[in-house]
């Protein structure tokens, strides 16, 4: 969604960088850019507004001129303030003293209430919660049913007693909800209600009726991200009509340009609270403003990537892999790989979690272009081995790769660039285990493969080299067995004498040269 945005931010400081001193007409000029870019990307004219004054007041001043990098600092400036009118700090759902928790969804349709319920309904109960959906929207055809689909897919509880499309008391569902949670034991309930295609008395009615009838905990207005400006427009008309305590943004993945992201929480004074990025349940998370910048700038998420991967990845699992790597390269196997590939592949979208590194927006055409099928095809390729190729892959010969080809439906180059890719592979991630570090980059210290160990080996490595030419490897040979007789005729060294001159025990034999004898008269 920010992809055109951060584009133009990138440019902006690609100018700035390599410049000692930033006089005033090169900050201005960034901000021009700056302003014009945050415009393009549909942000409100208030907030830019905002934005544009403190950021130049901040770059204009010592903050900046003194600074040892000061390209570098306008960027932190940047970031300092996106993070600012993003919300600040990351806002968290207060909880009810006494179970349940009332969380109220109020929206536009079409925002994506109803799914949201259910993926925030999973994202509760990945935190140890039980959560029960109550199905309010009883005027949109089929929103009920809708809801208990959702519910069941993401492995919660509903609760509609009303069949909707247009039969029922929105209010007495909603009331009567609360009482069965605590039937139930249900320690949340989230209520999914009606939404409109556009602002009305009849909408903001029947919203607050059924706030003052189950006084909520936390009223969430759900908004579209792609819809611009009007989500600003809408947000205000939601709280001045029924008041929310905070905000989720819907469909984040689209194409938009993402204004409303960056306008909401400064015009309205609600955080953004949640963002849902994609159509899989799973796909929802709660909204950290300091790393949405970051994403925005191209500084990468890691927090979040590390987040993903230690809910996917087990620290047995790891330490088990890292103790197999480090026995030798070929302990790891093709099924480890594809056990390590899956693993991955839980984690969500390839693409998604290359953009979460930074500097990854240059490639980012690259990045968009992957086959997200190349993996199913590669765990194709590997499954449609024997146990045997799987442990030991170097058996695995012209006639045996045409039939892993055929069984997989694949070409049978595709079957050797595996294989090839596999071994490479493995020897880096054995390589990094031992201790040897990345290729080109010194060892790690302590671990072994560091530069003392790798210069021993190249040495090592050169004395055994030997030449190509049948003559000249002859002459070499014949040169060396000419010095090792030389060393063997040599007089023996005495012991005694702590020079090792040759001779008796104290170089009787030993004569010095003419021209040193008269420095011992």
């Amino acid at each position: 969604m920010f992809d055109t945005l951060s584009d133009r931010l990138a440019s902006t400081f690609k100018s700035l960088r390599g410049k000692g001193r930033l006089s005033e007409a090169d900050i201005d000029a960034a901000a021009r850019d700056i302003r014009i870019a945050l415009l393009e990307a549909d942000v409100a004219l208030p907030v830019v507004r905002s934005f544009i004054k403190n950021v130049k007041e901040r770059a204009l001043g010592a903050e900046v001129s003194k600074a040892l990098n000061p390209s570098q600092q306008v960027l932190k400036i940047v970031n300092e303030e996106l993070v600012g009118i993003l919300g600040g700090e990351t806002r968290r759902l207060r909880f009810a003293k006494t179970a349940p928790t009332v969380i109220m969804l109020a929206g536009l349709q079409g925002a994506g209430k109803t799914t949201l319920a259910g993926k925030l309904g999973l994202w509760l109960k990945g935190q140890g919660h039980t959560p029960l959906l109550v199905a309010c929207d009883l005027q949109r055809p089929n929103a009920v049913n809708q809801l208990s689909v959702v519910a069941e897919r993401a492995g919660v509880a509903v609760y509609a007693p009303q069949p909707g499309n247009g039969i029922g008391d929105p209010v007495q569902v909603a009331k009567d909800s609360i009482e069965y949670a605590r039937t139930k034991q249900h320690d949340i309930v989230i209520v999914d209600t009606a939404g409109r295609l556009g602002i009305d008395q009849e909408l903001m009615q029947q919203a607050a009726d059924i706030r003052d009838a189950v006084s909520p905990d936390e009223v969430l207005f759900v908004v579209d991200a792609m819809i611009g400006q009007d989500a600003v427009n809408t947000a205000e008309a939601f709280r001045d009509g029924v008041g929310f305590d905070g905000v989720v943004l819907s469909k984040l993945d689209g194409d938009a340009r993402g204004g409303a992201a960056l306008s909401i929480a400064h015009v309205t004074g609600k955080q953004i609270m949640f963002a849902s990025n994609g159509e899989k349940l799973d796909e929802f998370d709660a909204f950290h403003p300091d790393r949405m910048a970051g994403r925005i700038l191209d500084m990468g998420d890691m927090l979040t990537l590390i987040e993903q991967a230690e809910k996917t990845f087990s620290q047995a699992e790891a330490e088990k892999m890292a103790a197999k790597l480090a026995k030798g390269p070929k302990e790891f196997t093709l099924d480890d790989f594809l056990a390590q590939m899956e693993q991955v592949r839980k984690m969500g979208s390839i693409s998604k979690l290359l953009g979460m590194l930074p500097g990854m927006g240059q490639i980012k055409d690259q990045i968009n272009n992957i086959d997200e099928r190349d993996v199913d095809r590669t765990a194709a390729i590997i499954k449609s081995m024997t146990p045997a190729e799987r442990q030991d892959p170097t058996i695995i010969n012209g006639s045996r790769r045409a039939r892993i080809a055929k069984g997989s439906g694949v070409e049978v180059s595709a079957v050797k660039n595996l294989v090839e890719r596999f071994f490479e592979a493995r020897k880096m991630m054995s390589r990094m285990a031992q201790g040897g570090g990345m290729p080109g980059m010194p060892g790690i210290p302590g671990m072994g493969g560091g530069p003392g160990r790798q210069k021993k080996q190249i040495k090592q490595a050169k004395g055994k080299r030997k030449s190509g030419n049948p003559m000249k490897r002859k002459a070499d040979e014949a040169a060396a067995a000419a010095r090792r007789e030389q060393g063997a005729a040599a007089p023996a060294l005495d012991p005694g004498n702590p020079f090792g001159l040759p001779g008796g025990a104290q170089g009787e034999d030993f004569e010095l040269p003419d021209e040193f004898k008269k420095f011992m008269k």
